[in-house]
């Protein structure tokens, strides 16, 4: 979806005056079309503007956690609502940081787990020739 208040150049709390003349300005035809159809018809822009509160929010959101649009979808109406990542240090690198700790932690625990199961088999095996010896041969 695009941004229509950023694509025209106005905020969200642009007068009707504001809009008239920005879609006026717009050299873009069909933004211009999709403009005048959302922004001029009153329940219209109602509606538009709750969604474009939440995608505002959603990309402030994605912006903290260090999300970012792979490259073929930059500079798109896919990445009008995107801003660039947070900084250095934002909660993305700390939940990334915990989720390889997790990781690692699994990683172990299956080798580990593995290990014994080969020496509880080992032993097991061990054992039952031991027995089978020792009823077998007298």
């Amino acid at each position: 979806m695009r941004d229509l208040y950023q694509r025209l150049r106005i905020t969200p709390e642009a007068e009707a005056a504001e809009i008239a003349a920005a879609i006026e300005r717009c050299q873009h035809t069909a933004l211009k079309a999709d403009a005048a159809t959302v922004l001029q018809a009153e329940w219209r822009r109602a509606e538009y503007d709750a969604l474009h509160d939440t995608l505002s929010d959603i990309g402030r959101l994605r912006a903290r956690l260090g999300l970012t649009h792979a490259p073929y979808w930059r500079a798109g109406p896919a990445d009008d609502f995107s801003l660039p990542p947070g900084p250095p240090g934002s909660r993305f690198e700390e939940w990334m940081q915990r989720l390889n700790r997790a990781a690692r932690a699994h990683n172990r625990w299956r080798r580990l787990r593995l290990g014994w199961w080969l020496a509880t088999l080992w032993l097991a095996t061990l054992a039952g020739g031991v027995a089978l010896g020792h009823f077998v041969l007298p």
